[in-house]
């Protein structure tokens, strides 16, 4: 198992990213093959205080850096020797089996799209987040912000993407699937939840249980939540104010410690055939551990073959 880290994406790059390695290391009996894309000339410096044991890791020199401000199309095309290009270079070239950075969003969207094929079926891919409930359980919401505009087609398949990671990756049995609106009649909301919920009904591959409103979002009515990008990323971002918020005043109370996104690491990209894994572009070492895992966890799981499988069906598909 290869995974690719990029080095050099975020605000804290490369220190942290190495020391998010170290942790990774030292947690893991039998950790995956790291490939590290960066300037070697800051890496080994880093890998060697931080006692990085050298067979853990393959160096792979990417001089350039695409920063967070770039336009991502065109920093891919005129920085291939960027940490991120060299990246997907190598997991288009099957060197890698899966990649992670926390560096321009954009680029590594772009990239996914450039050098990853979706899987057979899927429309969309998608990106979620999880959602700490109120009793201790957790949820997942998709899409946050990849797909502002979507089609009922769309919101159908991400309740059939996020069931299998909801149930692969975060343990789920049967993981029941709400459709987020403004009201939990059938038949309420605007033209898109209207069209989206008899899709949803008739789903064979989920367990949809209706409507779920603002409100039901941090209890436990719903294992996953779908709704297109724009309402998502709201609901995101608003999540992650609170964890700033009590942040701030001092309020430590575990409920809230659960809203730090360290804790997840980073999104995947989820209806691609590959892992890739984006973070959070002020990652510390936690995040960066916790994406390692998290990649480490969806190729064990063979979560992308359960995917294929899935969509390989007409109902999934449609």
């Amino acid at each position: 198992m290869n995974i690719g880290l990029d080095m050099m994406g975020g605000d804290f790059a490369p220190r942290e990213a190495v020391k998010g390695l170290q942790l990774y290391l030292s947690e893991h009996d039998a950790p995956a093959h790291i490939f590290l894309f960066g300037d070697e000339a800051q890496l080994k410096p880093l890998l060697e205080e931080y006692a990085i044991p050298a067979e853990r890791y393959l160096i792979v020199h990417a001089p350039q850096v695409i920063e967070m401000n770039e336009h991502p199309t065109k920093a891919l095309k005129e920085k291939q020797q960027s940490s991120i290009a060299v990246g997907f270079y190598y997991m288009a070239k099957g060197k890698i089996d899966a990649f992670i950075s926390a560096g321009n969003t954009g680029a590594m969207l772009v990239g996914t799209h450039l050098s990853i094929k979706p899987i057979e079926g899927v429309l969309r891919p998608t990106i979620s987040t999880i959602i700490p409930k109120e009793d201790g359980k957790t949820g997942l919401l998709l899409d946050v912000g990849l797909n502002a505009d979507c089609k009922p087609e769309h919101l159908n398949q991400f309740a059939v993407l996020g069931s299998l990671y909801a149930q692969h990756i975060l343990g789920i049995d049967n993981p029941r699937v709400g459709l987020v609106n403004i009201g939990e009649e059938e038949g309420k909301g605007n033209m898109l939840a209207q069209a989206t919920y008899p899709l949803l009904k008739e789903n064979a591959h989920i367990n949809f249980i209706g409507n779920v409103e603002g409100r039901d979002i941090l209890v436990d009515k719903a294992d996953v939540m779908v709704c297109e990008g724009f309402t998502g990323n709201i609901i995101l971002k608003l999540a992650e104010s609170l964890f700033e918020v009590t942040h701030r005043k001092s309020i430590h109370h575990e409920y809230f410690d659960r809203f730090n996104f360290e804790n997840y690491g980073g999104t995947p990209v989820l209806g691609v055939s590959k892992p890739v894994i984006i973070g959070h572009g002020i990652s510390h070492a936690k995040a960066f551990k916790n994406m390692l895992r998290l990649a480490e966890k969806m190729l064990q799981s063979n979560l992308l073959e359960k995917m294929q499988a899935s969509f390989s069906s007409s109902e999934a598909s449609s």
